[in-house]
């Protein structure tokens, strides 16, 4: 069925669409919202300058970028590298969400369009800027035929085409045409990092208008005509199945169109939320658990300290860890550290708008972190080419790792909910805030069991290291997820053997923000921190000691605690703690000052934080992506679990009992950026490993308790 009652809009003309145009598709009683990924406009409105850069007639630049806005900055960062080496300005540069090809916009660090692992920037720092220098190549050698002069005498500049000796001047758009029909050329030079004017200064973000103002649209805003809201009513048990149903009560609720059995459960579809909502409160379920996961959290705990009896994968070794353990003179110190399910919690739950437009093929509209994988499972579940189906990547409101599925098992979700509805009429299929935090594909839990040994002059001179976790890439050999942070520690400890189990369970699980570092960095910095105290070393001078060998980590750990003033004395009752941690090739040191808190919970006041992620390409974005992270990191190590209760059902499932941080908890932040010329690497995950161990290091520090169970506030009085 055809998209009804489209119109340009001004604002699709403005942002451009790369691919795509603008539309504004007006639903039944609701406000308009603006689509992305209708066909392409009148032909000629824009020009393809290559794969990312589109110049429309006004100079209006827009950059197609193959990475998801899901708050982390991509679109402004990626559209600042175009920007700079096309030499324009910033107040014609525009973005877009680029189609689904796998091809074309692959992440050249997974090999598939995909976006995740603080790749965005670092696989396409040199790749846009060779499409942006190529651009500016291509319009120069147009503005050279057009004027009969050489190339090399054109400058550009500010979006400006100039020629000084004829006395000629254009812009972009006046030869964006011609330059079109130009042959790339196979090399082109890239500026000298000094001469850059955009990239390393702050940038305003493309997407904050719209976000500010709402007309920034996200999935949840794609309307259209005669739409259904679909529901799936899910087990509580992860791995039950439907065994039977009765519908008589949610088709007698108003509004209620069908119901339908899928693979995941039964859906309900209907004319708005509301009726979709009642309607499957109103099924009647019989689930078939033969199969389900009904163990309880603590029965997991339990079946993973007996599974490190049995054989490990060797992550890492050096020197002889027994004979450290066990030698003369030394004092030896143990701990177990336990880490629970992580929901990641998006403000926006899972969604996607499924339609069949005019042409026959398939219209998806969703915040998609693998538009290629999105596509091939809507083929393979509606049966059809999936050259026949489109993604139209929206705006997505967070992700922390919840949308960057394998396989896509939500889409086929909602695939398989939009075939059993006949694929007639529009179907937005929706996610609860309760489906979400109960859906399974969690961080997941994980034991660590630690021991070390420092000899009677201080030094730490063993390390044995055990972790107990699934495998979130499903391996049956060793999983590097699961022992990052800990095979690869930086510090000097002559003798370290690192072993990791990783047993089967059949709760779903998946990248959680910074994944294996979100437990590997809260491990080894707490425990470090201990054994440093028990050898009356200072937690940073100790710390220092240790990394002679890694000057990246030296100068994030320095510059930290030169911002913070370490050693300064403190207000009564404050106590301080740090941490440093190496993930996706970025550098952070973080340390925070606590204190107890009315009813004896932590209270952070401050975060000093400083990171070097090689070339800052926009420093606002660097700084916003450290005190999310610390923000995200903080609330997850203070309050969140998944627990599973008797039986194996989840027992939280909204805010109100996996809460986020509050507005009022978060502490003031403080970041510094290391200067670096080294290649840009992440941010969007880095600043969430080092303030768990941070906090935990102040808060044992205060009440002389180390934190080997997390949510650090479990069992404490809020």
């Amino acid at each position: 069925m055809g998209i009804q009652n489209l119109r340009p809009t001004r604002r699709a003309f403005l942002a451009g669409g790369g691919l795509v145009i603008g539309m504004t598709l007006v639903g039944r009683g609701a406000r308009a919202a603006l689509i992305k990924g209708a066909p392409q406009g009148a032909p000629g409105r824009n020009a393809d300058l290559n794969a990312f850069v589109r110049v429309a007639p006004d100079g209006t630049v827009t950059v197609l970028s193959k990475h998801l806005e899901m708050g982390q900055g991509p679109y402004t960062g990626l559209t600042t590298i175009v920007a700079e080496e096309l030499d324009a300005d910033w107040s014609q540069m525009r973005v877009a969400a680029a189609p689904a090809d796998d091809e074309l916009y692959k992440n050249l660090a997974f090999g598939l369009q995909g976006t995740g692992g603080s790749t965005s920037i670092a696989n396409s720092y040199e790749q846009l800027r060779k499409a942006g220098a190529t651009a500016r190549a291509m319009l120069v050698a147009a503005a050279a035929a057009e004027w009969g002069v050489a190339a090399e005498e054109i400058a550009v500049s500010a979006g400006r085409i100039r020629h000084a000796g004829a006395g000629k001047e254009a812009g972009f758009g006046e030869f964006a045409d011609k330059a079109a029909k130009i042959e790339p050329p196979s090399e082109v030079k890239l500026k000298d990092p000094k001469d850059f004017k955009l990239i390393g200064t702050d940038r305003h973000r493309l997407d904050t208008d719209g976000k500010t103002d709402g007309t920034a649209v996200f999935t949840l805003d794609v309307l259209a005509d005669d739409m259904l809201v679909a529901m799936v009513a899910h087990p509580a048990h992860f791995g039950a199945t439907v065994k039977n149903f009765d519908d008589g009560e949610a088709r007698r609720v108003p509004g209620v169109v069908d119901v339908k059995k899928v693979p995941q459960g039964v859906a309900v579809y209907a004319e708005n939320t509301f009726a979709a909502l009642k309607g499957r409160a109103a099924l009647k379920i019989d689930w078939d658990l033969s199969a389900a996961e009904t163990r309880s959290s603590p029965q997991i705990y339990e079946d993973y300290r007996a599974a490190m009896q049995g054989d490990a994968f060797e992550a890492a070794k050096r020197g002889d860890v027994g004979q450290a353990l066990s030698a003369e003179g030394i004092t030896s110190m143990a701990a177990e550290i336990v880490f629970p399910f992580l929901a990641h919690a998006p403000m926006e739950p899972l969604d996607a708008v499924l339609m069949t437009a005019e042409d026959g093929a398939i219209d998806c509209y969703n915040g998609s972190q693998f538009p290629g994988q999105d596509k091939a499972a809507i083929a393979e579940v509606c049966g059809v080419d999936p050259a026949k189906v489109r993604i139209n990547v929206q705006l997505a409101g967070g992700s922390f790792g919840r949308r960057a599925q394998f396989g896509s098992p939500y889409m086929r979700e909602a695939a398989a909910v939009f075939k059993a509805s006949g694929m007639k009429r529009p179907v937005k299929h929706m996610w609860t805030r309760e489906d979400d935090i109960r859906g399974g594909f969690y961080r997941p839990i994980y034991l660590h069991s630690i021991r070390g040994a420092v000899d009677k002059d201080g030094n730490i001179t063993g390390w044995d290291h055990t972790i107990v976790g699934q495998s979130i890439m499903g391996k049956d050999g060793l999983d590097d997820t699961t022992v990052e942070g800990t095979a690869d520690m930086p510090y000097a400890i002559p003798n370290l053997r690192v072993l990791a189990h990783q047993p089967k369970l059949g709760v779903p699980v998946l990248w959680w923000r910074s994944v294996g570092h979100t437990h590997t960095a809260f491990a080894v910095e707490t425990f470090l921190d201990r054994l440093l105290d028990r050898a009356g070393r200072d937690p940073v001078e100790g710390r220092l000691a240790l990394l002679k060998d890694s000057p990246r980590h030296v100068g994030v750990l320095k510059k930290v605690a030169e911002i913070a003033d370490w050693g300064a004395p403190l207000s009564e009752g404050r106590q301080r703690g740090v941490a440093v941690h190496k993930s996706f090739n970025t550098y952070v040191a973080e340390i925070a000052e606590v204190s107890i808190a009315e009813g004896g919970l932590p209270k952070v006041h401050k975060v000093w934080c400083a990171v070097d992620c090689g070339v800052a390409v926009n420093p606002n974005i660097i700084r916003a992506q450290m005190e999310g992270g610390i923000g995200y990191g903080l609330g997850a190590i203070l309050f969140d679990a998944i627990d599973l209760g008797e039986g194996g059902a989840v027992v939280q499932s909204n805010f109100d009992d996996y809460r986020s941080l509050r507005i009022n908890e978060m502490p003031d932040v403080e970041v510094a950026i290391v200067p670096s010329s080294e290649a840009p690497t992440g941010v969007g995950e880095p600043g969430v490993p080092p303030i768990g161990p941070a906090v935990a290091n102040a808060w044992r520090r205060l009440t002389g308790q180390p934190v080997q169970r997390l949510p650090l506030t479990s069992g404490l009085v809020a």
